[in-house]
């Protein structure tokens, strides 16, 4: 293998950049030629491809978001879409690739190698932290410590004014955003999509802490909680306590941007070398995660179709911490 190229697909996440970077230099260390890839599979279909040296990737460790762009492709879901990025990838003589993403990046990447064979081997981008094969995802730390900036200054609000703030957090299958930012955010409730907690509960738990003096409260929610949105869950606690003073924050895509955090920046360096070096070594269709401190290569149909299980001890923490 002579030449490979790199780049980020999905939804952006703060630590893509630190990965590209070392993902670039890591090929220049082994005697690879990179290129990159700009938005993702359509750039790949329309012949987005470019030259990369160690200077292009100069200064962005610090940088959030990603200097390939990210784009969801709709033609690259279609044969003749994969075969033409398929024919793009040939003109430059490309032989691996590195994708920098979540499951619908690694899901399009195992149907690109069955049908073409072109390897790739992926990294971990996601703020959810939903994937299995890796402790933590490129992006998670940042956006836990953006939330949790946020919260700390809702909940001086919160104080202030007695109220009760419902925070919706990013998360439309998995809670590991919102339990800790319900932790370290001193939150009273959590719901997340992994367990039932119902509007009645949610109300009983705001009637006991009023009965220990509690004043303020601050409920954390997932987007993807049973019971819905932030705003939904608002109204119908609303409805039953009339006298409750409410106000809904919802953070969205503020926690997808920014500066990442030291730990994203080491995980996506230690994750962007992985990616590089599984290729080197003939590997294909896996990815580079990092479990218990070591780095592991998990099968992109086992990272997309197993469930990766939260702690059922993080909830009951909750219910110690809120008392």
């Amino acid at each position: 293998m002579k030449k490979i190229a790199v780049f980020t697909s999905g939804g952006d996440s703060p630590g893509m950049n630190a990965c590209v970077r070392a993902v670039v230099r890591s090929a220049i260390f082994h005697g690879l030629d990179i290129y990159g890839i700009r938005r993702g599979y359509n750039g790949m279909i329309k012949g987005d491809i470019f030259k990369m040296e160690s200077s292009t990737v100069s200064n962005i460790i610090q940088r959030g978001g990603t200097i390939l762009k990210s784009a969801r492709s709709k033609d690259f879901v279609t044969k003749e879409g994969r075969q033409q990025a398929y024919e793009q990838l040939q003109k430059h003589g490309i032989e691996g690739l590195v994708a920098i993403g979540g499951d619908g990046t690694f899901t399009g990447a195992n149907i690109f190698y069955e049908e073409f064979g072109i390897p790739t081997i992926g990294a971990p981008g996601t703020i959810d932290n939903d994937l299995y094969g890796t402790d933590f995802t490129i992006g998670y730390d940042t956006a836990v410590n953006t939330a949790i900036y946020a919260i700390d200054k809702i909940r001086d609000t919160a104080d202030s004014h007695e109220r009760v703030f419902f925070v919706e957090v990013m998360g439309r299958d998995s809670g590991y955003i919102a339990i800790p930012c319900a932790v370290g955010g001193g939150a009273e409730i959590v719901m997340i999509p992994e367990t039932k907690t119902t509007i009645d509960k949610v109300v009983d738990a705001l009637r006991t802490g009023w009965s220990r003096s509690k004043t303020s409260f601050i409920v954390i929610v997932a987007e993807g909680d049973e019971e819905g949105s932030a705003v939904e869950i608002a109204a119908k606690v609303q409805a039953a306590i009339p006298q409750m003073d409410a106000r809904v924050t919802i953070l969205g895509h503020v926690q997808r941007g920014g500066a990442p955090t030291a730990a994203d920046r080491m995980l996506a360096s230690q994750l962007g070398i992985a990616c590089v070096e599984g290729l080197v070594n003939g590997r294909a269709c896996e990815m580079a995660g990092i479990v218990s401190g070591e780095v592991v290569y998990t099968p992109f149909k086992e990272t997309i179709t197993k469930v990766k299980a939260l702690n059922p001890n993080y909830a009951r923490m909750i219910d110690i911490l809120s008392v």
